[in-house]
């Protein structure tokens, strides 16, 4: 009977519960000037190769006994020299410091992105769009009631009701079921309504509604186009979503809307 042979160190398993390649790789990675750490396995799972790439700061034969010293104080495992190839770099890597300065003005910048995503956008003044563009004074559009009406036939149908005054103004828009879709189709029936309200040559369409994150809530975005003959000027308004989106999407576009109203001279 023949007795098997244990597989010789310098051909080890690297898969497995033996060597996770993942955290072998992991390992390498973390070792004085090594950039980047790859294991390739051969179908026996024994290592084949050990590829890395290093800066300049540490000389190639130097880093190859640190990958055996790191793979055997750390892992059990030895691997014959003359199957890991190292690459030098000659370009500077950053410093620990400066990683954690350029990470600090990245989560800088996502916050100030998401505040000025979350706050109302100022509307462009009138060299924009020549019309007459007056701030709103009495009358102003409100919302009353939006309703949302399931159908197989035709997706979801939405109703917004707005009030100006005593009167009151009903705008409705149909379509498929979606989470996107029901926010765009409450913004589309509120821009309805609204063209009811204040009746003119000028043209309002939806450019765009967008769910927005910020300050661990969430948000409503929205884009309306006005357009008078070849000229045009983006409306933008904001809301958070309390009692739905979209309630929070209807609201959204009076935000945009009822704070300028363009009027033909």
């Amino acid at each position: 009977m023949t007795v098997p042979q244990p597989l010789p160190h310098s051909s080890p398993l690297i898969a497995g519960s033996v060597l996770p390649i993942k955290r072998a790789e992991e390992l390498l990675a973390t070792l004085p000037g090594v950039i980047a750490a790859r294991i390739i396995a051969s179908e026996n799972g024994a290592v084949d190769e050990i590829h890395v790439l290093t800066t300049s700061e540490v000389t190639p034969k130097q880093t190859v006994r640190n990958i055996e010293s790191a793979l055997i104080a750390h892992l059990g495992m030895r691997v014959d020299h003359r199957k890991i190839s190292v690459a030098t770099t000659l370009e500077s890597q950053p410093t620990k410091e400066q990683r954690e300065a350029a990470r600090e003005k990245e989560a800088r910048e996502a916050k100030a992105a998401a505040e000025a995503a979350a706050a109302p956008v100022a509307q462009p003044a009138a060299p924009t769009l020549p019309l007459k563009l007056e701030r709103i004074s009495g009358r102003l559009l409100y919302f009353e009631d939006v309703e949302v009406r399931r159908s197989r036939a035709k997706g979801i149908a939405c109703r917004v009701t707005l009030k100006k005054g005593d009167e009151s103004f009903v705008g409705e828009a149909e379509g498929m079921e979606n989470e996107r879709s029901r926010i765009e189709l409450a913004a589309r029936a509120a821009l309805q309504a609204l063209a009811q309200a204040e009746p003119s040559d000028r043209a309002l369409a939806l450019d765009g509604v967008r769910l927005i994150e910020a300050f661990d809530r969430e948000f409503v975005f929205v884009g309306v186009t006005a357009r008078l003959g070849r000229t045009s000027a983006l409306l933008t308004g904001s809301c958070e979503i309390r009692e739905s989106a979209e309630t929070a999407s209807v609201l959204a576009v009076l935000d945009a809307t009822n704070r300028w109203i363009a009027h033909t001279r």
